[in-house]
């Protein structure tokens, strides 16, 4: 099982209208509502690919109870031994879980991506999630995932304390975030961070993109996969480096493509695949993501034609860290 951290959980609204035009009003084609955040993104990914997840953060409110009747519908489809594939083990707060609204335009396929900030998490219910936490933790956890922001009120150490946490349960740990929290999170040394360039430069420094993983190594980071968007990803471990992009650039909506990405990381982890496989996978999902309507979801047909095609190249040998 793979255990997906979202302290700051989301009901995804997506709007589809044929044209944005600001200060117009507009007639919405589609409305979608999801279970959404980062990590819930991965782990409903990780369900489609067949592997079994558990969820945790923190749920509340209105919207809180409106996700996780969604997520037990999606929780529905069974795996080959009839278990649910993603497992609900969010942590009940006393404020409204916050809502994401993303405005695609049909006409040139670009998304307006407007995020409400979460509810203010108070030091009792942070210490209940901790216990959670480590509970879930002691499980048959092969793998954590630490996705996204952090709501109010959450220390701005806290993806520290959780790295160290599965660190001690010899559990490997996945860092998706950025800003402060990520370099705080890097002293305490994930096996893997997987910021974009931009927060990679953020944290670094340098906007090159390979010396600037490099630069993250140095800070505690084992292994850097770093998306760069369309030109695809790029993985420096402590054994080699690579690059991977898809042969052609996709049109669509790309929210959601880097939890995807996190996902094929996560599954090839889980599968010990080579880490040139687990980058084209990762490379493969994210690409087909763009191609699907709302986060938490690829389009398989792409998916399936893009991961024989994407091409893997050698990086320059890092540095050790």
């Amino acid at each position: 099982m793979i255990l997906t951290v979202t302290l700051n959980a989301a009901l995804d609204l997506t709007y589809r209208v044929p044209h944005l035009v600001p200060h117009a009003s507009h007639r919405v084609r589609e409305v979608t509502e999801r279970p959404g955040g980062k990590g819930l993104n991965v782990a409903r990914v990780l369900a489609a690919l067949g592997l079994p997840s558990t969820v945790t953060g923190f749920a509340g409110g209105e919207t809180g109870r409106v996700l996780r009747a969604l997520l037990a519908a999606d929780a529905e489809a069974a795996g080959p031994d009839g278990r649910a594939l993603v497992t609900d083990a969010l942590v009940t707060v006393a404020g409204n879980t916050r809502r994401t609204v993303g405005v695609v335009d049909e006409t040139t396929g670009d998304t307006t991506q407007l995020n409400e900030p979460g509810p203010h998490i108070t030091p009792d219910e942070w210490e209940t999630f901790l216990a959670a936490y480590r509970e879930l933790l002691d499980g048959q956890v092969r793998a954590v995932a630490l996705c996204g922001s952090l709501p109010p009120g959450v220390p701005v150490g806290a993806y520290a304390t959780l790295v160290r946490e599965a660190r001690t349960a010899r559990v490997p740990v996945l860092l998706d975030t950025s800003g402060e929290p990520l370099r705080r999170g890097l002293a305490a040394r994930p096996d893997i961070i997987k910021p974009n360039a931009e927060e990679l430069a953020g944290i670094t420094g340098t906007a090159e993109p390979l010396r600037a993983a490099r630069a993250a190594q140095r800070r505690g980071a084992h292994t850097v996969a770093a998306s760069l968007g369309a030109d695809g990803m790029l993985l420096v471990t402590p054994d080699g480096a690579w690059s991977a992009a898809v042969p052609e650039r996709l049109t669509g909506n790309p929210t959601g493509a880097g939890d995807s990405a996190v996902a094929g990381l996560l599954s090839g982890l889980a599968e010990g695949l080579p880490w040139p496989d687990r980058l084209a996978r990762a490379v493969a999902l994210s690409a087909a993501t763009v191609r699907s309507p709302v986060a938490g979801e690829f389009d398989e047909e792409t998916y399936t034609g893009m991961l024989p095609a994407v091409r893997v190249r050698p990086s320059e040998a890092p540095s050790a860290p």
